[in-house]
């Protein structure tokens, strides 16, 4: 990998850095180090030395981050997706107040008993219907009041895709539970999921760098959001967001509210993860972060739609 010193004067001070340029999504793009001022040759060298590994660590974390800008998907594939929505398949977005009582108490069982909550779907509908509370951690019925008041929320916010969003949905899920509700990771705080073999499966996005890529993400949404379909759409959106892995916890959840905020905006319907399909869905987020494949993704998708229609018409 090569780097590079770079000099610039501002006034009559040397500023140093060392640099490396490397190609993303068709654009050159550039990470650096801040070295110090007016720096003699063998403190230059030193402090050199002490940032190559600074910048390697940000390098190859960087690359572990998939790139937005590109999924592999064919263009028939694209086609046969926005065919789904043209003929109306998923045509399920006038629901009633009942349909989104019955889909709110589903979707905040299932999406955070997908995280480990210990709160049952009986006691979700206790919960949120009767404000029955559980012999259960205070923290997990707090975050089913938080799911559900996201849920509202993203029903009526006129924002697509932004850093306030997200921000938003974060602090209203824990902000009874998370002391860093709402909050970026802080510098240095950095995020590896582990599967039960305790094998790494996921690196977080350097924490450095979690502002940026956010908002790297939002400008390719508006730029892309009359030329993709919604639902390809939302998953490129939350397959990237659990990418970066923004929050110390709560990614998932938060990642999931705002694929529902893409759908909604788009006129169609919400879509629910369900427990049960919680293997599938890890193997949809592995096979997109290693291979840029979203097939997996949206075929899950699909098929949570149709079971959505079978639960509505109960």
């Amino acid at each position: 990998m090569l780097m590079h010193l770079e000099v610039r004067r501002q006034k009559k001070v040397k500023k140093y850095y060392l640099a490396h340029s490397f190609r993303r999504g068709g654009k050159v793009k550039k990470l650096r180090v801040f070295l110090g001022d007016d720096l003699g040759r063998l403190e230059l060298a030193e402090k050199r030395r002490e940032a190559e590994a600074r910048l390697l660590s940000r390098v190859s974390a960087r690359a572990l981050t998939p790139d937005p800008f590109e999924t592999v998907l064919k263009p028939e594939e694209l086609e046969e997706v926005t065919a789904l929505e043209a003929k109306g398949k998923l045509n399920v977005i006038h629901l009633s107040e009942d349909d989104w009582r019955k889909f709110t108490e589903a979707f905040t069982y299932d999406t955070n008993a997908i995280e480990g909550s210990t709160i049952s779907s009986n006691e979700v509908t206790e919960i949120l219907e009767k404000d029955k509370w559980p012999d259960k951690p205070k923290k997990d019925i707090s975050e089913t009041y938080g799911v559900a008041k996201a849920i509202e929320f993203v029903r009526k916010t006129r924002e697509h895709v932004s850093l306030p969003l997200v921000l938003e949905l974060h602090r209203m899920v824990f902000e009874n539970s998370k002391p860093f509700a709402g909050k970026l990771r802080k510098p240095g705080v950095e995020v590896a999921v582990m599967n039960s073999l305790g094998e790494v499966v996921h690196r977080g996005a350097p924490s450095t760098q979690l502002r940026s890529l956010l908002q790297e993400l939002a400008k390719w949404y508006e730029k892309n959001k009359r030329k993709y379909p919604p639902l390809v759409l939302a998953a490129v959106v939350h397959n990237q967001f659990e990418n970066i892995h923004p929050f110390q916890d709560g990614n998932g959840r938060v990642g999931r509210l705002l694929l529902n905020n893409i759908l909604l905006k788009h006129g169609l319907p919400p879509v629910n993860i369900e427990m049960r399909n919680r293997q599938e869905y890890y193997a949809a987020l592995q096979a997109y972060e290693k291979h840029y494949n979203l097939r997996p993704t949206l075929d899950l998708l699909l098929k949570e739609y149709r079971a959505l229609k079978k639960r509505l018409n109960k």
